[in-house]
């Protein structure tokens, strides 16, 4: 009969009709009978075949009488055959009737259990038959319920005939090892039907059906909804408090992880994994709900939690905010439709829906089942709690789990959820309470005491569905049949998805896979070949050139400062044959060549180096994809930096050390003089031509009628004690116009004094620029000969070194990030990675699809 009930349980859960099963079982028992008969007639025969007559075991031991004895019964031997043939009809006869009686008594034995199940079933089906017109999709709902709901009652209908003293030793031996196996329930699928569901959580999809049925747990805030998750979970981890604290949905995942002793919980959407401590786990959820303003009071962004242990079942269920009944002074006066709209969206189909009551209230203010009538008029595919049972008389009790106002398909259990404090009073319960291992302790002590109280109380709940083991029994079998159900449908409005993704990424990708990092790879490679191009071009060359164009500069300073303003500058276009003369104008060079030789070259070529080197990255990240990205343009920049600064100061004194030995003597050869001459001659010819330029943009400004009256106006009255008319900016204007021409015609003066007479090294007094020039050429190419050893080499070997460091120690959440910035990219990557958990989700579905095929294809033959 068990057989049978297991089988109907099997086949139901399958979608086997009814008629079949029943033909089959019969089939089954009557083959199994015939064959059990058989074997025993065989096993008679046999036996009667090595059955020897007794006087047979005398001739050993008669030698005397052997021959006449033997004669004797060969005569009688036909008379013996005749004998056992009419013994052995009689037998095989008395058999046969024997067995056809049994198999008789055993087809109608079956014969009306299956009329029994099979008025069940009729019964069932016909409180649903008037609400079953609502096309495809409410069909699949209601037969994903019926089974659920039909597993549910047959099994515990079984468990009912169980002893209670079974049932007892049972729960004993649950606490001495309370691990779960639910990989040993009917397919061993929940498991991956809920890493499924995870998979289509990540999808965003306004597609209705693509996703699969979780458990929804509903209730007020002061029916016991938190203890009754704690008392699956077996750890205290939810956030309790007088006011609303759990202001946003919390999706809970329950891991089953065989071999694990610890319990761990993981928060996937924080990237925080492996948390022992719930304590911690707790905390985390009061701050994630308390992130939550009061005004906005509910959220509906759902905490992600995970919770993994040997000692939990494969359970998917989501904690909604508790209905209130009126609005506090520091809530805002919608929460109480913000809280139903939250928990409407939840308790749609297919989800099944876990309505929390408390027993010392009467259900018709139950809050959880008048939102669940709501959201599930049948009561189909809900099923009610009702804690607190100790708290009110036991007859009252089972009043209230076997009633029949409020019926649901899937029925009542009644569980205890929290010890009362007379338990465990004691001089020591606080310092219990606060202990490291408190949850443990107060989680056995709810066990022993939920099952004392129901063990005392058996009589009262008899055939009732009581304490939170069969609960969580009951949640796995019809979480488990209700996603197996709707795996077929799910998969048809995947693929559905899928086609449509794929069109989309084909037409605006041509299918080109990318990735955030192979994006990220693919333009640090572009810049790194950019930044090879640019180590081959920058070269001493290109060093000298921006190390001599500060440098000039400084001699162009050095020589407006000390020469052009002096007003002897006209004794250096005549022979110095004055003694005093020459010995001024010799130590206003060597002044000049020292200050010259003392600005601080070292740092000054160092710094003017590292600038242009980080000008040019800014270049080449401009001319590149990443001047998109702030991420890695900073971390570019920031890792240049460093590589730099790492050499500064070092390459910087090296250089000083070099140049040294020009602060004390500088020995020129005439090519060195020659080079410098021409030199000098170009930078005074651009020095004039840009003051030749500023006086006629002044002109231009001004006119040159206004500017000749304000210039003369400035050289017959330099002290300006009248204005005679003229503004204060145009008086500005003349100035510098006065300066200009002054300074052009001083500059034309040297220029022809360059060219006429500065041809050798004898005079280097009279031509100071071309010995400054001579000096700034020494310092230049000195200081370019360490800064390409000592930084450019360096900076070129350790940069591309130091950025693929810096890279790898971007995690995930960075890279997609610095993806994303870029609109097409994010577009890109999006489409893509909703392409493939699709194809993922499918897969999955149809591997469990076709799994269940075959296995049912088995079990039918």
């Amino acid at each position: 009969m068990r057989q049978g009930v297991k089988l109907l349980q099997f086949s139901q859960s399958k979608g086997l009709s009814y008629r079949l099963l029943v033909h089959n079982v019969l089939r089954h028992s009557s083959t199994v009978g015939r064959n059990q008969r058989l074997i025993q007639v065989g096993n008679y025969l046999q036996q009667g075949a090595s059955i020897r007559p007794p006087s047979m075991l005398l001739i050993g031991r008669r030698n005397v009488s052997f021959i006449p004895k033997l004669i004797g019964r060969a005569v009688k031997l036909p008379a013996y055959i005749g004998g056992g043939a009419a013994a052995f009809g009689s037998y095989m006869a008395y058999r046969v009737d024997q067995a056809g009686s049994y198999t008789l008594d055993k087809l109608n034995q079956l014969m009306t259990f299956g009329g029994n199940i099979r008025g069940r079933l009729e019964d069932f089906l016909g409180v649903n038959g008037d609400s079953s017109g609502g096309g495809e999709n409410s069909n699949s709902t209601g037969d994903t319920v019926a089974a659920a709901t039909l597993l549910a009652s047959l099994s515990d209908d079984e468990k009912a005939t169980e002893s209670g003293d079974s049932e007892d030793e049972d729960d004993e031996e649950l606490d001495g090892k309370e691990e779960d196996h639910t990989g040993d329930e009917i397919l061993n699928l929940t498991k991956q039907m809920i890493e499924i569901r995870a998979i289509l959580s990540k999808i965003d999809s306004s597609t209705a059906g693509i996703t699969l049925p979780s458990i929804v747990v509903v209730g007020s805030q002061s029916s016991g909804k938190s203890s009754v998750l704690e008392s699956i979970v077996g750890r205290e981890f939810l956030p309790k408090g007088n006011n609303m604290v759990t202001r946003r949905p919390i999706e809970l995942t329950l891991v089953n992880t065989p071999g694990n002793d610890e319990t761990t919980a993981d928060f996937p959407v924080q990237r925080i994994y492996n948390i022992k401590d719930f304590r911690q786990v707790k905390k985390m959820l009061m701050e994630l709900n308390m992130a939550v303003s009061s005004q906005e009071a509910v959220s509906e962004e759902p905490i992600q939690l995970t919770i993994k242990s040997s000692k939990i079942p494969d359970l998917s269920l989501v904690d909604l905010p508790g209905y209130i009944q009126v609005e506090a002074a520091d809530q805002p006066m919608e929460l109480k439709n913000k809280i139903r709209k939250l928990c409407d969206r939840y308790l749609a189909e297919p989800n099944i829906i876990l309505a929390i009551s408390a027993a010392d209230v009467d259900l018709a203010n139950s809050s959880a089942l008048r939102a669940s009538r709501l959201a599930d008029p049948q009561g189909s595919r809900t099923i009610g709690v009702v804690t607190k049972v100790d708290l009110v008389d036991p007859i009252k009790a089972r009043e209230i789990l076997t009633n029949k106002k409020y019926p649901l398909k899937m029925g009542y259990v009644g569980v205890v959820t929290k010890t009362p404090p007379s338990a465990v009073s004691g001089i020591f319960s606080k310092n219990n309470i606060i202990s490291k291992n408190s949850t443990e302790v107060v989680h056995k002590e709810t066990v022993q005491f939920e099952r004392e109280y129901f063990r005392t109380h058996k009589k009262d709940f008899e055939g009732c569905q009581t304490t939170t083991r069969r609960l969580r029994e009951k949640l796995i079998k019809i979480l488990e049949v209700s996603m197996s159900n709707a795996l077929e449908p799910t998969s048809r409005v995947i693929q559905q998805e899928l086609d449509d993704t794929s069109y989309l990424f084909k037409v605006e990708f041509n299918d080109r896979q990318l990735t955030p990092k192979s994006y990220l790879l693919s333009n640090i490679d572009v810049f790194k070949l950019a930044i090879k191009e640019f180590q081959e071009k920058f070269q001493r060359t290109e060093l000298k050139s921006i190390l001599k164009a500060d440098l000039d500069q400084k001699v162009l300073d050095l020589l407006a400062s000390r020469y052009w303003k002096d007003d002897n500058l006209k004794e250096l276009s005549k022979s110095l044959d004055n003694e005093s003369s020459a010995l001024y104008w010799h130590k206003k060079l060597e002044l000049a060549s020292s200050s010259l030789t003392k600005i601080g070259v070292g740092r000054l070529s160092t710094t003017l180096v590292t600038n242009a080197i980080l000008k040019e990255l800014e270049n080449i990240l401009d001319a590149t994809q990443l001047k998109n990205h702030n991420l890695i343009t900073e971390l570019v920049r920031n890792t240049a930096v460093n590589v730099l600064n790492a050499k500064y100061y070092s390459t910087a004194d090296q250089v000083e050390n070099c140049i040294k030995p020009y602060k004390y003597e500088i020995d020129l050869e005439d090519r060195d003089w020659s080079i410098a001459r021409e030199h000098s001659v170009s930078l005074m010819k651009e020095e004039l031509r840009q003051c030749d330029e500023r006086f006629n943009m002044i002109k231009n400004t001004v006119g040159t009628r206004k500017l000749q009256q304000v210039m003369q106006y400035l050289k017959t009255d330099p002290s300006r004690k009248e204005s005679l008319g003229f503004s204060t900016m145009m008086l500005e204007r003349g100035t510098e116009a006065l300066f200009l021409q002054e300074r052009s015609s001083l500059l034309g003066f040297r220029l022809k004094l360059l060219k006429n007479q500065c041809n050798s090294t004898a005079q280097k007094d009279k031509c100071p620029e071309v010995f400054l020039n001579a000096v700034s050429d020494k310092l230049t190419s000195t200081a370019v000969l360490f800064l390409n050893v000592e930084l450019l080499s360096d900076f070129f070997y350790n940069f591309p070194i130091e950025l693929d460091r810096k890279l790898g120690e971007l995690n995930n959440e960075q890279i997609e990030m610095f993806a994303k910035e870029d609109p097409r990219i994010a577009r890109h990557i999006e489409l893509q990675k909703r392409k493939e958990l699709l194809e993922l989700a499918l897969e999955k579905i149809d591997s469990i699809l076709v799994f269940r095929k075959s296995y049912k294809g088995l079990t039918a033959t």
